[in-house]
């Protein structure tokens, strides 16, 4: 899939969900699209026509790029990276507190996520121009490098020490996450109350509708990238998902997605074809999706239903859709090609 592709496809992705969110607009929202962390970031304010707070959402998205980002140079990210088995790296109250949580989810998934997979998202490259199957000697050799428990951090001082040579931290899983949720904040400080996020697919939608009500939001169809599965009603929540569609390659006719298992090194192979996770914070949603998704179906349900707050929606290759306890009352499936099973 090329990057033009790819980045069509997440405009697919939120109209869709616009229009499923409502279906009339009693006025035409403050809005702004730009590319920004390597995907499409799009911000709609339904309340305020103060467009310096447009200004400030972006330019924060802007400032957490250079600072985390693993595809541009002189990030504070690309810093700590470099210096991996050398020293530790000073680094910011942002980049600090996004390590800091990808570390907390990497243990509460018992590494089924881990943000130092960097080099082996780097080995297999899917999603560049340079995406391949690599050899099982090199994924042996990379895989080795892959501990989150490696990553020293010091919260007296805000460094970051990576102990073994040629470790890379990859934050791809928590960073569009954490800013959405840093984004909401600056809606609220300017007394937004209604308003939707969308960075790459991640989506957050703060408060309800103009005439009160929730927003109605339409779940991404894995098979058709202009369909939906069905949708549900919420206000003041965090919608991510994860699967196997999203970024992928093609070699001697056998897809390699994007979700790599720090464990074995290659994509995870089980009976999903993606994951939704609906949390009150978006960077949760980012972190839980890929972990339930590594877990399969049976074992993620059970995941998320012990965990409080947080609900999922779980697609599987037999085009059946399953629903953790909270979401029973609160899904419609309206496409005849999927069956809701429990």
């Amino acid at each position: 899939m090329n990057k033009l592709k790819k980045y069509s496809f997440t405009f697919v992705i939120l109209s869709i969900l616009f229009l499923a969110g409502c279906s009339k607009t009693p006025s035409e929202p403050l809005s702004r699209t730009e590319l920004i962390m390597g995907t499409v970031c799009t911000v709609q304010i339904f309340d305020s026509k103060d467009s310096t707070i447009l200004d400030e959402c972006f330019n924060k998205l802007t400032d957490l790029e250079n600072l985390v980002s693993i595809n541009k140079e002189n990030t504070e990210l690309d810093k700590v990276n470099a210096m991996s088995g050398k020293s530790a790296v000073s680094v910011s109250d942002d980049t600090y507190n996004i390590i800091k949580g990808g570390i907390n989810y990497s243990s509460l998934s018992d590494g089924n996520f881990d943000i130092t997979i960097g080099p082996i998202v780097k080995l297999w490259g899917i999603g560049t121009d340079s995406a391949r199957v690599p050899s099982d000697a090199e994924i042996n050799e990379k895989k080795s490098l892959i501990n989150y428990k490696d990553v020293i951090l010091d919260d007296s001082n805000k460094t970051i020490f990576l102990k073994n040579p040629n470790m890379i931290i990859d934050l791809g899983g928590i960073a569009k996450g954490y800013a959405a949720d840093v984004l909401t904040d600056i809606l609220k400080k300017h007394n937004v109350n209604s308003a939707m996020i969308n960075l790459g697919g991640n989506l957050y939608i703060l408060g309800n509708k103009e005439d009160g009500n929730k927003w109605r939001i339409g779940i991404q169809d894995p098979n058709e990238s202009n369909s939906t599965v069905g949708n549900l009603l919420v206000n003041d929540k965090s919608i991510v998902t994860s699967g196997v569609y999203e970024r992928f390659f093609e070699e001697n006719g056998k897809k390699y997605h994007h979700i790599l298992n720090p464990k074995t090194g290659y994509p995870y192979e089980n009976d999903l074809l993606g994951v939704t996770i609906i949390s009150d914070k978006s960077v949760d949603g980012d972190a839980l999706s890929t972990t339930t998704f590594a877990l399969g179906c049976d074992e993620g349900l059970k995941f998320i239903n012990s965990l409080e707050n947080i609900d999922a929606i779980f697609i599987t290759k037999d085009n059946e859709i399953y629903l953790s306890d909270g979401l029973k009352d609160n899904f419609n499936v309206t496409n005849a090609n999927y069956k809701l099973k429990n």
